[in-house]
């Protein structure tokens, strides 16, 4: 299945999807299917990585100002000037973002694949990770190696 976006805008962290809905075909004219078919694909997009951000069609002809201030607001937490984005929060993020899609305790390897770096680097960032208490190491069965990382809800914060 194939999804449209009104516009798409990406920062070194986040990827954000706009939409412009208008009363008559997002809400006047929607049967119970259409309705379930928008929420399901604004489910979908979130679940790909994207940040799903709508805003009503008459707020964006009417009240322009409102539409730009919220904006701000949501951009504001990604431009900083004073907290520049290093590519090791970027990759804290995406290591974050991993271990909620898979929603089971991360292995180096699944780091590895998805980060497409080698097994030492994996393992040292999420050494990083669980000394600074976003991830719990767990260790195999005799108990000598770390296998695993399972994320605390503490680095959610970091998403």
């Amino acid at each position: 299945m194939s999804y449209f976006c009104d516009f798409a805008y990406s920062t070194p962290v986040e990827t954000f999807i706009f939409e412009i809905k208008g009363f008559g075909p997002h809400v006047k004219d929607m049967d119970r299917q259409k309705y379930c078919n928008e929420l399901n694909r604004e489910t979908f997009l979130s679940a790909m990585g994207y940040r799903v951000i709508s805003f009503a069609y008459d707020d964006v002809s009417q009240r322009p100002e409102l539409c730009i201030t919220l904006l701000r607001m949501i951009l504001g937490r990604y431009v900083k000037e004073s907290s520049p984005i290093t590519m090791k929060k970027v990759t804290d993020r995406e290591i974050v973002r991993l271990a909620c899609i898979l929603a089971r305790p991360l292995r180096p390897i699944d780091v590895e694949k998805h980060l497409d770096i080698n097994h030492r680097t994996a393992v040292k960032i999420l050494h990083s990770l669980s000394e600074r208490g976003l991830f719990t190491p767990i260790s195999g069965g005799e108990g000598k190696y770390v296998v695993r990382y399972e994320m605390n809800p503490a680095a959610l914060r970091l998403l």
